[in-house]
């Protein structure tokens, strides 16, 4: 995610395992979508938030909506009433400048049962901190005191934080990290696998909210290395998703100069092994770093490339896996924080066919996140403090 324009550019590279597989891909952007209408609309469920940066539920909770404000408050819409009373209020302990904050919050597959959370933020230092919590007994209010810190990051600069958490198949946690900011990724970090920055980790939780590292990770037991990478060469994954009936995942990769881009990895693969996504090797389809004849050989290479002509800062989505509205049920839908449109494509056969462009779900505002509730309903969230839902249209 792009909020503010990064600073200007002023250890150790390490090449990865062979990616899963291998996208397709041709040029160095993809062909402009298709504008449609295909009976689909925005419906305003809330607004008045202070930039909100997502939009959650915990699964089998119908009756609330979980709303992450970057400043460091999450709001519960229940019953499309906005409650006064905030669940977690960190206000006192999250950075507010460029593109820090309270940044993500995912619950657990057995909350119902266990009222166990994460969340993701920047704190007063700038440094990312992943922690767990738990609810209270008033199932509206988390407990505070709660917090249960189990991944301490140091960040160089103020961008790039990366930010999402996600629990995905095998109810293992995925934990997003940018780069570490600045521009060009001047440490060479997101290639560096003693780092966990412009990395995916992946994590096992337990009922307690303890956190261990699963066997399967890749690097597990190699010296030097983290052993709680899955994936590397991310430069600010600004949102991920699983498709809750696939398992494959998709994610919105910010770019520098010349391109944004949407990775996915099938989930028919199998998440064993390492994902090398590129970066800074190559920006898009393109090398960067060197700025020719780089080797793409165990890349993997983007599913959806656009230019900066067309917007600065993807923002990734979710697959619609809802019963609103069968027609867009497994497209996939993403946007771009500077434009402003909302795209969308389905992922058939290692490649992303029927790419359309929506004018009519525009919301005339910047798109900072989509979110999912717990019946696979569809939602986009925007700077300006509004949550909309995907309806069908008239």
């Amino acid at each position: 995610m792009r909020l503010l324009p990064a600073p200007p550019a002023a250890r150790l590279p390490v090449a990865l395992a062979l990616a899963i597989v291998l996208t397709a891909c041709g040029d160095s952007t993809t062909d402009p979508p298709d504008s449609t209408d295909n009976g689909v609309e925005l419906v305003e469920v809330a607004n008045g938030f202070s930039f909100p940066v997502l939009v959650t539920s915990p699964l089998e909770d119908a009756t609330r909506l979980f709303v992450v404000e970057k400043g460091g408050l999450i709001k519960i819409i229940k019953n499309g009433q906005t409650l006064s009373t905030p669940f977690l209020d960190l206000r006192g302990k999250v950075s507010h400048g460029s593109e820090q904050g309270l940044l993500g919050l995912t619950f657990h597959p057995d909350y119902a049962s266990n009222r166990v959370f994460v969340i993701n933020y920047t704190d007063t230092n700038g440094d990312t901190r992943v922690a767990s919590f738990k609810t209270s007994s008033n199932p509206d209010v988390a407990d505070a005191s709660s917090e249960d810190v189990f991944l301490f990051v140091e960040q160089p600069f103020a961008n790039h934080n990366g930010g999402h958490v996600t629990f995905g198949p095998f109810g293992y946690l995925f934990i997003g990290m940018g780069d570490g900011g600045s521009a060009g990724d001047p440490g060479n970090r997101a290639q560096n696998l003693a780092t966990t920055l412009g990395k995916i980790l992946r994590y096992q939780v337990d009922d307690n909210g303890h956190v261990t590292i699963p066997n399967g990770n890749p690097f597990v037991g190699n010296p030097g290395l983290v052993w709680g990478i899955w994936s590397a060469g991310l430069r600010n994954p600004w949102r991920f998703s699983f498709d809750r009936l696939t398992s494959d995942l998709y994610i919105g990769d910010v770019g520098q100069d010349r391109y944004e881009e949407i990775d996915v990895v099938a989930g028919s693969a199998g998440f064993g092994r390492a994902a090398n996504f590129g970066w800074k090797i190559m920006e898009g389809n393109e090398c960067f770093s060197p700025s020719a004849g780089c080797n793409m050989a165990t890349l993997l290479r983007p599913l959806v490339v656009y230019g900066h002509d067309d917007g600065c800062s993807v923002t990734g989505g979710h697959v619609y896996r809802g019963a609103d509205v069968p027609s867009i049920r497994g497209v996939y839908f993403y946007s771009d924080y500077c434009s402003g449109w909302i795209r969308s494509f389905r992922y058939e056969n290692g490649a992303a066919v029927d790419q359309k462009e929506w004018p009519e779900l525009d919301p005339g505002d910047n798109v900072t996140s989509f979110g999912e509730d717990a019946r696979g309903e569809l939602y986009v969230v925007t700077a300006g403090g509004r949550i909309y839902r995907f309806a069908p249209g008239e």
